[in-house]
């Protein structure tokens, strides 16, 4: 049965990031109203009479986000049956399920009723999350064989910086990127880095500000993983968890950024734009990994202090 419960969760896993590109390819090909305003059917119709390529893709996004929804449903039911002895599992259950709906409700919104582009870039984001909280639970089921552990790891108030300041910085980094997609705003800028060479001063419009706003946010994020990353070099050498994460991290953040590079230079290239996406996801992915292991380390200083206090305050226990 465990067997069985590894190959399903790597196929949900696999599934949610299908559901991730299949949404950036939506809003790369502008399919959104592929299917007019109706939802869940397209047009009104269960089986459309008038085919296009954007109906295809949109209808394609709708179909497999359904069946991942229920491979989502029934991973989290069947996890929590089998590890939920494990503390995480009820919670990340519960969230990768709910933010799936939630992104799926979102679109729906959207079809039917429309959006801003603020709120639509969101939903990217919120898909984010429960591929993360997915691959998490993915993790735990194959850590219950004791194949990997993390109980051993311990971490740096540095290392705790890095870890919880890059997670949450690189969620903002998430939505001004699908800002700029839905504002159309991904060749606002002609040249990289700076916006344009022949005129190398500020943005002059909205479009220029939001393409610029998104290249400084990933700066900033790529300069502080370099950081992470060599930090962990010096001092996690021993810790292979911590040591090979922040090489994966620093890996995709590069890869991310030549992607962000190229697109610009291959005039918006529609397999680059969903390796772009795809690295940001895997990135993401580590980094709630490595928000589980720090979050475990510090459950683990608490619980070592609350029972050093309890052997202080008990006057059984003699010197």
């Amino acid at each position: 049965m465990q067997r069985f419960l590894k190959w399903f969760a790597v196929l949900t896993t696999i599934g949610m990031l299908f559901v991730l590109l299949g949404g950036a390819l939506v809003t790369k090909t502008e399919s959104g109203a592929g299917c007019g305003d109706s939802w869940p059917l397209c047009h009104g119709q269960l089986v459309p009479s008038n085919i296009t390529p954007e109906l295809i893709i949109e209808l394609s996004h709708r179909v497999v986000s359904g069946a991942v929804g229920i491979m989502v449903l029934t991973l989290s039911v069947w996890a929590y049956r089998a590890i939920g002895h494990i503390r995480e599992v009820k919670f990340l259950s519960i969230l990768s399920f709910t933010f799936l709906l939630l992104q799926g409700l979102i679109g729906a919104a959207a079809v039917v009723w429309g959006q801003s582009d603020a709120i639509l870039a969101l939903h990217f984001g919120i898909s984010l999350i429960s591929f993360a909280s997915v691959f998490l639970l993915t993790l735990l089921i194959f850590e219950v064989d004791r194949k990997f552990s993390v109980d051993s790891v311990q971490l740096n108030k540095v290392m705790y910086f890095h870890i919880y300041g890059i997670t949450i910085y690189s969620y903002l980094v998430v939505y001004t990127g699908a800002l700029v997609r839905h504002k159309s705003a991904s060749l606002a800028c002609p040249d990289w880095p700076v916006c344009n060479f022949d005129n190398p001063g500020l943005p002059t419009t909205t479009y220029e500000w939001i393409q610029m706003g998104h290249r400084l946010a990933a700066g900033i994020i790529f300069i502080w993983i370099i950081i992470a990353v060599i930090h962990a070099v010096r001092h996690y050498k021993g810790q292979p968890v911590i040591f090979w994460s922040w090489v994966i991290c620093g890996t995709l953040v590069t890869l991310q950024v030549i992607s962000g590079a190229t697109i610009v230079y291959t005039n918006l290239n529609l397999f680059v734009s969903l390796a772009h996406a795809l690295f940001i996801s895997c990135l993401f992915g580590v980094l709630s990994y490595l928000i589980l292991i720090a979050s475990r380390c510090r459950s683990k200083k608490i619980n070592s202090a609350s029972d050093i206090n309890k052997q202080d305050n008990d006057p059984s226990i003699t010197s």
